[in-house]
């Protein structure tokens, strides 16, 4: 399999190829936020609303019968892409926290009672742990955690006794912290057996590597457009069908109804319930843009340029910085994704970024959405450098001379 050339691939994002300033060019290490978008995603959301724009599941006229088909045609890539059973398994949402809170907050307000259980892990981000917790105080469900060990991986060793009697399983698939992927397919045997069904927040995974839904055995799992090259502002819930269509919609108006009376209402069939208003249809062409972008590259080739470069990036800190680097997480770049979050010397992480900044290396500093996770590391706050098909050794090069050049201005 041949490696990704991110020489040529960069010239598809005109951010990142953009001239120099001032001798430096823009450094991206940020795309565990968000990422940059290539021509192909630019160009097709430009020209479908040059050319094609029109309003979707209203009108009969031609374009607006295009402009549905496009907004359809999204959904149905999407399915192929992780392997759904249908494309009416695939719901669009605002983004995937809107996704996340559907699930938390519809199912459990339809068949979840006092003292039904519900398992997270540690390593959750707020968007899969603050819907839950709500839900705790309007209904009393009860809150398990899977705990982490040392090295920043869940630890499995009492998950049966957590998932006894439990209702539902809320796992990320990758954390956006620590950088680990999780054994899904174990976990959602587990918690099947258990009784329990699984949602999983697939942010951090779907983007970087093969995804097949199916072959996981999860029940559900959420997504956004724009971790993946495409627009903001649109999510992704799947769920299978059954768990679907015993889902209340959460949200009521225009698109998601059959028919409406002054004494009541019904819904329309899944996913279009779930959907109410006008859709994000220019966000949904960018999302269709951005799956045949990563298709074209391959999600194995992806896999393999962000582990070996992951490789690279551990391998290339520790034996410039040695003990002043604290990188959280597993070692082995084989259980772990391109996130890097790190403590380095006894700087500020807002410092750090501040000065990285100067060298025009995008990083995250914070808490990372995941505060739960920062107290058990003991750190307010991390520098977070995350990777994707556009970056290269040199950008890892480029980040240990910020790093250095921040040592020296603060006197280390």
């Amino acid at each position: 399999m041949a490696a990704i050339d991110v020489d040529a691939l960069i010239q598809d994002f005109p951010l990142l190829s953009a001239a120099p300033e001032d001798g430096r060019r823009l450094v991206y290490l940020d795309s565990a936020n968000t990422s940059q978008k290539p021509n192909a995603v630019i160009d097709a959301t430009g020209r479908f609303m040059r050319e094609s724009y029109g309003p979707i599941n209203r009108s009969a006229y031609r374009l607006a019968a295009a402009a549905t088909d496009a907004y359809e045609g999204a959904r149905n890539r999407v399915a192929r892409f992780i392997n759904a059973a249908s494309a009416d398994e695939i719901v669009f949402t605002r983004n995937a926290t809107d996704a996340l809170n559907l699930f938390a907050q519809s199912w459990s307000r339809a068949h979840l009672r006092r003292g039904d259980v519900v398992v997270l892990s540690h390593m959750e981000h707020h968007a899969n742990i603050v819907p839950w917790q709500m839900m705790h105080d309007e209904i009393g469900i009860e809150l398990r955690w899977i705990p982490l060990t040392d090295d920043g991986q869940l630890d499995l060793a009492n998950l049966d006794d957590l998932l006894d009697g439990a209702s539902v399983l809320a796992v990320t698939a990758m954390s956006n912290v620590l950088g680990t992927i999780n054994p899904v397919t174990e976990l959602c045997t587990r918690a099947r057996a258990a009784g329990a069904i699984t949602m999983v927040d697939a942010c951090q995974s779907v983007p970087h590597g093969p995804t097949d839904v199916q072959a996981w055995g999860a029940d559900l799992c959420a997504f956004s457009s724009h971790k993946m090259l495409g627009p903001t502002g649109l999510g992704v819930l799947w769920g299978r069908a059954e768990i679907l269509e015993a889902l209340p919609p959460m949200i009521g108006g225009g698109n998601m109804i059959d028919d409406v009376r002054l004494d009541g209402y019904s819904c329309a069939p899944v996913p279009t319930r779930f959907e109410a208003g006008t859709g994000q249809l220019v966000e949904a062409v960018g999302l269709n843009a951005a799956i045949d972008y990563l298709d074209t590259l391959g999600m194995d080739r992806v896999r393999d340029h962000e582990r070996e470069l992951t490789r690279y990036a551990i391998d290339t800190l520790t034996a410039a910085f040695g003990d002043d680097i604290t990188i959280h997480g597993p070692s082995d770049p084989e259980l772990r994704g391109g996130v890097l979050s790190f403590a380095f010397r006894d700087l500020h992480p807002h410092d750090v970024s501040q000065i990285l900044d100067e060298y025009r290396v995008c990083v995250r500093a914070g808490h990372h959405c995941a505060k739960p996770l920062m107290r058990i590391l003991e750190a307010n706050a991390t520098v977070r450098a995350s990777l994707y098909i556009y970056n290269s050794p040199d950008d890892i090069d480029v980040l240990v001379e910020a790093l250095s050049s921040a040592g020296d201005i603060f006197g280390f």
